[in-house]
């Protein structure tokens, strides 16, 4: 694996993690049934917001690694030529 492939790899990671606990944490507030009808109406919106946007990341996340497959050495490089392709990109 290379150095593009673990980047975007770690920052869907961190972006489903974050999303998987807004969930988490409204979850377990709206079955605490403590707060009035409107505010678990929003948390109930906003649980169909988070599902759409975890589909949107991961989607987004597939088409990059389809559309860089084709248009990046650092898919197949190795060593040293990976480094070499890595301080190209990040000089621009």
């Amino acid at each position: 694996m290379n150095l593009l492939f673990w980047a975007l790899t770690v920052g869907v990671i961190g972006k489903v993690l974050l999303a998987v606990g807004v969930l988490i944490a409204h979850s377990q507030l709206a079955h605490e049934r403590k707060i009035d009808s409107l505010v678990l109406k929003s948390f109930r919106l906003e649980h169909t917001l988070t599902i759409t946007g975890i589909i949107l990341i991961i989607s987004g996340y597939l088409m990059e690694v389809f559309f860089y497959e084709f248009g990046t050495p650092l898919f197949s490089c190795t060593g040293r030529d990976c480094a070499e392709a890595a301080a190209v990109i990040l000089s621009l």
